[in-house]
């Protein structure tokens, strides 16, 4: 897999696919989320999910301090919410359906678990804007993007909207 990642789109089934956990942790995938981490830095991402570049694996990536230019990569192979808390509600976006935004809510606290690069098993408290971007890529990994979450209104609106842009793209 030496070729350039690029992002997937809405309308690719890959990204409807509920992704397979991580059996090996090696540095064939070590290398491929460093080159996920590159392309999502590029585009100034918060974070990646392995299906949003056409690998239907359960892990992912973020970094939502990068935005503040202080980079720390978060690394979640195999992630699994362990207890959620609270609601939220955030204005998102997605990589994979560019330039559309819309609020969605959320849970406010997450206590997550996960395997980091090395295959140790980590646990984490999440909340704000770092609990928002998990579930985020959390729902890629279960082939659910953000506009699933929106109302039936906002859904159908959002349709519009995609239809509009593709026919610009022709």
């Amino acid at each position: 897999m030496s070729e350039d990642l690029k992002i997937i789109t809405l309308g690719e089934a890959v990204l409807r696919e509920k992704a397979t956990p991580v059996e090996d942790i090696n540095g064939e995938l070590r290398d491929f989320i460093q080159r996920m981490a590159d392309l999502m830095y590029k585009v100034r991402g918060l974070g990646l999910a392995a299906n949003q570049v056409g690998l239907p694996k359960r892990f992912f990536i973020m970094d939502i301090t990068q935005k503040d230019g202080n980079p720390k990569l978060e690394v979640y192979i195999n992630p699994e919410i362990l207890a959620k808390e609270g609601e939220t509600e955030y204005e998102e976006g997605c990589l994979s359906i560019p330039g559309y935004y819309a609020k969605v809510e959320r849970f406010a606290k997450l206590h997550v678990r996960a395997l980091d690069l090395d295959g140790r098993p980590f646990e984490r408290e999440l909340e704000g804007l770092a609990a928002i971007a998990f579930q985020h890529e959390f729902d890629h990994l279960e082939g659910v993007l953000f506009i699933d979450r929106l109302s039936p209104l906002k859904r159908e609106l959002f349709k519009r909207w995609w239809k509009k842009q593709s026919s610009l793209k022709r």
